[in-house]
């Protein structure tokens, strides 16, 4: 059984930085895709970025690029998300997520364990 337990979340200021941690247990992770998602009341949790399993390849959704980085460290079992420039309509839940295949996708039905989420307030 795989375990994600997310961290870092908080209240920031316009402008301002906030760095992710996703911790995997349970098992060897390094072998599949992870992703971020995040969700805001009412809406439908919607993809962030995503890593293959070496980390060669990341992807973001348009209104991430240049501002959020996502990594990886497999002898670690994490998987950060660096999001600078923070605006308040990033305001949300984050979540991690890993998906049984090397390939990330942008759909969340993709993909198969997910963590409780954190909660991220960005203030004008």
């Amino acid at each position: 059984q795989v375990q994600l337990v997310e961290s870092g979340g908080g209240l920031v200021q316009a402008g301002g930085s906030l760095r992710l941690s996703c911790a995997a247990s349970g098992r060897t992770f390094s072998s599949y895709a992870m992703g971020w998602f995040r969700q805001t009341p009412g809406k439908e949790r919607e993809f962030v970025a995503g890593i293959s399993w070496s980390g060669g390849s990341t992807f973001y959704a348009d209104s991430m690029k240049g501002r959020f980085t996502i990594s990886r460290d497999n002898a670690k079992n994490t998987v950060d998300l660096q999001m600078n420039s923070l605006k308040p309509e990033d305001t949300a839940v984050y979540y991690c997520a890993e998906r049984l295949s090397d390939y990330v996708v942008i759909s969340r039905d993709a993909y198969s364990y997910w963590g409780q989420g954190t909660q991220v307030t960005v203030s004008s």
